[in-house]
């Protein structure tokens, strides 16, 4: 069947399947809209919250970013899951027994101020929003490759799915529906993984593979010969850290580790179960299905730059007068450059493409007198959705990859869009400004908010500040150094009052939005990026990814400071706070 045909099927096949969910789960009330009517079972709860934690950026971006950084890619690894154990032992099961729908509602009782559940409205907004640029990009790549268009349109088309089935289901559908997402881009990932293991090392498991001998010659190691080919290249070998000081390396994958427990998104997961205790369990189920991808990402990303050098070099690297002709590519970079994601410029116009280090040019280059890297563009989003096809997968793997792409970008996209609009109609509009709002009105101003927020969220995924997982890792500093702080000192430390709670989270918050803002550009405002994210101007080499670790000392020592000039918390919230705490009866 022909590839573009067969893409068509499985893909509108998963749609028919997702908006039939969301019609059959429609949400009639606000507790189906926020937290599912707290029924959902612990195993598929602990599926639904790893298809909304695992985003575009881990399905599309982040082995793509391992293919390019190698070794040092594996800070998104450590950190993300890192995180996610975090938040199944320190937050998940306390925020759960505290019984309340949002991250910013816990903010506001535990402190007992509207002013703090203000602030952490504007928190959760901020980081949603920077997150769900991350995923919008996701959508527009998966759904220009999907219907081989420029990315805008592809964007278009993901907005309107994403409209349909969030807005209407509410949290009830999202979670049914994500978990049908999880089961698409876990199979999406894996088979893929398994033949293109199977092909080069003869290895099952592509975990396995990624350590064993190639089959074609069983006298060397994938990775060994992966580090002779970059270092034939021009680059540093692939199983080196070539990106990262130690000291950005470890704020890095901090700020992605207690980022990752305070994802308000990922949080409200757990108040859809009934009970604490399935809280928990929940968590240890969510931890399994994630791991399935995490453990084969390190693999897809080594076997993807493989298998595409070696088709840029069928002749082997260096050899030149064996490059790959320009107009004898095959069909799938012809696909991708009508996205606009992948680019060639033959400078020395010899008709053959060439893919190097500018800035460290091989020998081969210098003897050939080439002009400058002439695969102009080859953005790492598209590595993962590339790589079936790169690998001559057959289309029906070709057109799994696709649906799972889709699926791992709408499923983020609609668990985000559900935290802004429970935070405007729940806690601003119910909490804040019109606490006698009817339910139906309130559910009206969700399903709004969660609209416009669609629409501002397309509008930035066209004018991201960077590669999905890089603009993902921005929003979890952002969400390290602003509400983690304050959930784990709400929880574990109570004599912490509503002042030094709103000192800590705003100087946590603006501090890292400067650095970000100095560093990246003002993103949503094109053309205005100050010093072009330049590695050289960063303040003591800290990257605007892991200055969220620094907001959040900053935040906690604002916090503590604050709190020790001010008066106590009443009796009742320190004791309110100890019965959250300590472990009784399990309860509703």
């Amino acid at each position: 069947m022909d590839l573009k045909l067969m893409i068509y099927l499985v893909v509108g096949a998963t749609f028919v399947v997702y908006i039939g969910i969301a019609i059959w789960a429609r949400a009639g009330s606000t507790g189906e809209f926020y937290v599912a009517g707290k029924g959902v079972n612990p195993i598929a709860n602990g599926m639904a919250t790893a298809a909304d934690w695992m985003s575009a950026a881990s399905f599309i971006s982040m082995a793509g970013l391992i293919a390019f950084l190698g070794y040092s890619g594996s800070v998104y690894l450590m950190g993300w899951t890192g995180g996610y154990v975090l938040m199944a032992l320190l937050l998940a099961p306390y925020l759960r027994k505290f019984g309340k729908f949002t991250v910013p509602q816990f903010v506001g009782d535990r402190f007992y101020s509207n002013g703090a559940r203000i602030v952490a409205v504007i928190c959760l907004l901020i980081i949603s929003i920077t997150y769900v640029i991350g995923q919008m990009r996701g959508v527009g790549i998966a759904f220009s490759r999907f219907l081989e268009v420029d990315i805008l349109w592809g964007l278009i088309a993901g907005m309107s799915i994403v409209f349909v089935y969030a807005v209407l289901g509410g949290m009830k559908g999202i979670t049914y529906t994500q978990i049908a997402q999880y089961v698409v881009l876990i199979f999406a990932y894996t088979v893929p993984a398994v033949f293109i293991s199977i092909q080069l090392t003869g290895h099952f498991l592509p975990q396995t593979g990624l350590g064993a001998t190639l089959s074609s010659d069983d006298s060397r190691y994938l990775l060994e010969a992966l580090d002779g080919m970059m270092v034939d290249l021009g680059f540093a070998e692939y199983t080196t850290n070539a990106t990262f000081s130690t000291l950005n390396m470890f704020l890095l994958t901090m700020a992605l580790m207690i980022g990752t427990a305070g994802l308000p998104h990922v949080i409200i997961r757990f108040f859809t179960v009934p009970r604490v205790r399935d809280a928990r369990k929940s968590a240890g189920w969510a931890l399994i299905f994630i791991a399935l991808l995490y453990t084969t990402a390190p693999a897809v990303g080594a076997m993807a730059m493989y298998n595409l050098v070696n088709t840029l070099y069928p002749g082997g690297v260096g050899n030149v007068s064996e490059a790959m002709v320009y107009d004898e590519r095959p069909d799938w970079m012809r696909t991708w450059e009508n996205t606009g994601l992948l680019q060639f410029d033959d400078k020395n116009e010899d008709g053959r493409i060439q893919y190097y280090n500018q800035n460290n040019p091989p020998a081969f280059v210098a003897e050939n007198d080439l002009q400058g890297d002439e695969l102009v563009r080859l953005d790492r989003d598209i590595m993962v959705l590339a790589n079936p096809e790169i690998a001559s997968l057959p289309n029906w793997v070709i057109a799994l990859v696709a649906a799972g792409g889709i699926a791992a970008a709408l499923s983020t996209a609609a668990g985000l869009l559900l935290a802004i609009s429970s935070a405007i109609s729940h806690d601003l509009l119910k909490g804040v400004f019109m606490p006698k709002i009817s339910e139906k009105n309130e559910l009206m101003a969700g399903r709004i908010s969660m609209a416009a927020a669609i629409l501002l969220a397309g509008y930035l995924g066209l004018n991201p500040p960077g590669f999905a997982a890089e603009v993902v890792a921005l929003a979890f500093g952002l969400a390290a150094s602003s509400l983690f702080p304050v959930l784990m000192l709400g929880i574990f430390y109570k004599r912490m009052n509503k002042e030094g709670a709103i000192a800590g989270m705003l100087t946590g918050l603006i501090t890292t939005l400067l650095y970000i803002f100095l560093y990246k550009g003002w993103f949503f405002i094109p053309g205005t990026n100050l010093l072009a994210d330049d590695p050289s101007g960063w303040i003591l080499g800290i990257s605007p990814q892991g200055f969220g670790t620094i907001g959040a000392v900053l935040n906690v020592t604002v916090a503590l400071i604050v709190c020790k000039l001010t008066a106590p918390p009443p009796k009742e919230i320190q004791e309110l706070v100890e019965s959250v705490r300590v472990p009784r009866a399990d309860t509703a």
